[in-house]
């Protein structure tokens, strides 16, 4: 049977992954609360399947995937993750993942999930621009979220939820005074006035997840 990494730090996460997945008679072999742990468990098992949260302490999420498939595993990477898939699926697809799905979901979407990717086929949501009309959202300010990098929206995310640049720095395993730059180019590049004007923007674009 097939054998599974589950990378998340919220350990109620990984449990209720680790019993659904047990119970369609998968194994779970090791689990992971960080992206370089993460890398070096895919490793080491030479897993099938990674369930992989993107917002973990240590290497972004993006990094992650995009380590594994250049390691020449063959295990097909699935994100299980509370961010916006408008943001990041198509981010995750390009970066090597095989299928996405937000944690708000039913678990028989998750189910439904594993079974398509490990049949060989991939699981990612239809976007249609219908539904960014339908939210707070602006074209416009989907087009410039979009044309942020995966670092730089994540680190959107912390500023916004009001983390320091240090503790940040801390959890991406870079130096403060890189966090500063990030935060000074967003600045710029989203054109706002200060990170009150960043957290405001992100919240209204539903580019904020917990």
């Amino acid at each position: 049977m097939y054998k599974v990494l589950i990378a998340d730090d919220h350990s109620l996460i990984r449990t209720a992954v680790r019993l659904l997945l047990e119970n369609q008679g998968y194994t779970v072999v090791a689990e992971a609360t960080n992206g370089i742990d993460t890398v070096q468990l895919a490793r080491q098992h030479a897993v099938d399947l990674v369930v992989l949260d993107i917002t973990m302490p240590g290497l972004d999420g993006l990094e992650v995937i995009s380590r594994i498939k250049a390691s020449g595993l063959s295990c097909r990477i699935l994100v299980l993750t509370s961010q916006a898939a408008l943001f990041y699926s198509q981010r995750c697809m390009k970066a090597g993942a095989a299928g996405f799905v937000t944690k708000n979901q039913e678990l028989s979407e998750l189910q439904r999930a594993v079974r398509t990717i490990m049949d060989g086929y991939t699981f990612f949501p239809n976007l249609a621009i219908s539904s960014v009309r339908n939210s707070d959202a602006t074209l416009t300010d989907i087009e410039l979220i979009e044309s942020l990098s995966a670092r730089e929206l994540t680190i959107l995310q912390q500023l916004a939820r009001g983390i320091s640049n240090k503790q940040i720095a801390l959890d991406m395993t870079l130096s403060s005074k890189t966090i500063s730059t990030y935060k000074a180019r967003l600045i710029e590049k989203l054109n706002m006035k200060s990170v009150v004007y960043l957290a405001e923007f992100a919240k209204r674009n539903g580019a904020l997840r917990i």
